[in-house]
């Protein structure tokens, strides 16, 4: 159930998201989710890969600095106020959202989120007492 986001620095400068996506999709990698922002003179893309260990393992080969991250996909509502669906159950235990983004894709018609929480096991938890759909695999697929 949990998955594994790639967080990487870049320069904050033109082409450097370009030049990811080209080593991954060469590699035959396909990026599910992304998100990316600048700090200060970095910026940072968080990720989730079709084959996180051979995107990893393309990106440290060609310098990149990359941190791995659990994460969850989750299924949501795809309406007004579905957000809540998910984030209602994890504020009743006391659990930190650090960060979420949409998946590239929806599942059955409803969006699917990429959610980093702590502690992300009682998360998994939580989401899973309210009957919230977390996708393992599957989600590759979308």
């Amino acid at each position: 159930m949990i998955i594994e986001q790639l967080s990487i620095k870049l320069e904050n400068k033109p082409s450097q998201l370009s030049k990811v996506s080209d080593l991954l999709g060469d590699e035959g990698i396909n990026i599910r989710a992304l998100t990316a922002s600048v700090h200060g003179q970095d910026a940072r893309i968080h990720l989730v890969a079709d084959d996180s260990e051979k995107a990893f393992e393309v990106l440290t080969g060609k310098g990149y600095e990359i941190a791995k991250v659990k994460v969850i996909a989750v299924e949501t509502p795809d309406h007004p106020g579905g957000l809540n669906a998910i984030l209602r159950p994890l504020k009743a235990r006391d659990i930190n959202v650090e960060f979420l983004y949409p998946l590239i894709g929806k599942l059955k018609g409803n969006a699917v989120l990429i959610v980093g929480a702590e502690p992300i096991e009682e998360a998994v938890k939580a989401l899973q007492e309210h009957y919230i759909t977390i996708l393992d695999n599957k989600l590759y697929a979308l």
